[in-house]
């Protein structure tokens, strides 16, 4: 038996109506912001992706040679695609720019709970805004997906400033280092590792800055930053909003190109592997041969949206209807099942050629209500619509069975 590949899964219909109904109140509310969907393909030029992130990342990644020679690589994240599409195709529009999408992307790791090697992102892009306004709402629309999504989850927001103010004088390469240990979320040992460079005298700032909680106790331990006036400016808008936030200093985001404002959200119920967003504030468009453009966006892992909302269905009850017929009844059926659709009723007719008391029982397994046309339905021009669970049943007109099916 061939069977699916390591790392991806088969989704039967009621899980893909639970991930439909959540992507699409995400889509609409993403929309309320102004942001429009976008799609790139599903594969591009490995260079896109090591370009910003280095070879290594090829370990991590499903890289071919097409016949041409070129080498490629599915998408592993879709921040870098829609970059470059904005670089190729959309510097001429006004500004913000001001994008949203919804992909599969790949990675070769080890699957576990929650993480696949084919998974689904949701994003947003804000292209082209450089204030505090604009980190704002990147913020906000990012809490307010998960929200309308049903996740329950902690936002946790920090600022690449905070650190790059407390590390300034380490070379490079113990930066990378500290900030690696960070993003793990081990202070411990990024405390061991200025102990081991001889950089003691940055230890008890370092507990102290990744402990503080409010602006205050930032600024307390790093003193005041040019950018001091626009982060303020931002957490105050947060508040004016009424957006519940944890400041915390020790986001360091794993990636080289954020430049200010990190952020990242986190569910409940999802173990270790409980991040679900994270975002902040970059420059890439320079990369790709674009002019250096401010830009601010996140990406949530959907597939552990669903499975932090859990079984818990989220899809608007609609009644599913079998129509039962007899042979002289098939004509009327059929127009029924088109009155019916057109109306928005989910309607099956029998395809199997069973008979009628054959037809009753497989409405019994399956369907909300049976509607039964025989010999005097057809005659009257009317249904009996019969309800599975109770029993009860009545013959009304097309029109008003359509009505009643509506109503409920």
């Amino acid at each position: 038996m061939i069977q699916k590949p390591r790392g991806t899964r088969d989704m039967l219909p009621d899980e893909m109506e639970r991930r439909r109904e959540i992507e699409a109140r995400m889509r609409a509310r993403a929309r309320l912001y102004g942001f429009r969907e976008i799609a790139t393909p599903v594969f591009e030029e490995l260079e896109l992706f090591t370009i910003r992130s280095g070879e290594g990342i090829i370990n991590e990644m499903y890289v071919f040679e097409d016949k041409g020679g070129r080498s490629l690589a599915l998408r592993p994240e879709l921040t870098a695609p829609a970059l470059r599409m904005y670089v190729e195709e959309g510097r001429s529009l006004n500004k913000p720019v001001k994008w949203c999408y919804f992909s599969d992307c790949f990675r070769y790791e080890r699957p576990q709970k929650g993480r696949y090697r084919q998974f689904w992102q949701f994003g947003a892009e804000l292209i082209g805004a450089d204030s505090a306004m604009g980190d704002a709402e990147v913020i906000i629309l990012g809490y307010d997906l998960l929200r309308t999504a049903g996740v329950k989850f902690v936002l946790r927001i920090g600022h690449l400033s905070f650190m790059r103010t407390l590390l300034a004088d380490l070379d490079d390469e113990d930066k990378k280092k500290i900030r690696a240990f960070l993003d793990k979320r081990e202070e411990e040992a990024a405390v061991s590792h200025l102990r081991r460079i001889g950089l003691d005298d940055l230890c008890d700032p370092l507990i102290s800055l990744c402990s503080a909680r409010t602006l205050d106790e930032v600024f307390a331990v790093i003193g005041e930053i040019p950018e001091a006036a626009r982060i303020r400016e931002m957490f105050s808008i947060l508040d004016s909003s009424g957006i519940p936030y944890e400041i915390n200093p020790a986001i360091a985001r794993g990636l080289d190109y954020y430049t200010g404002v990190v952020f990242e959200c986190f569910a409940e119920g999802l173990g270790a592997e409980n991040q679900i967003l994270g975002g902040g504030a970059y420059r890439l468009a320079h990369l790709f041969g674009g002019e250096d453009t401010p830009s601010a966006g996140f990406a949530i892992g959907f597939d552990r949206v669903m499975v932090a909302v859990g079984e818990e269905s989220w899809i608007p009850w609609q009644p599913e209807v079998i129509i039962v017929n007899t042979g002289e009844g098939r004509d009327h059926a059929l127009f029924v099942a088109g009155e019916f659709r057109a109306n928005g009723i989910i309607t099956m007719t029998d395809l199997m050629d069973r008979s009628f008391s054959a037809q009753m029982k497989a409405a019994g397994k399956s369907a909300d209500y049976a509607v039964i046309i025989g010999k005097d339905e057809v005659k009257a021009g009317t249904v009996t619509l019969k309800d599975m669970k109770t029993g009860t049943q009545e013959m009304l007109t097309v029109p008003e069975a359509v009505r009643k099916l509506i109503s409920l």
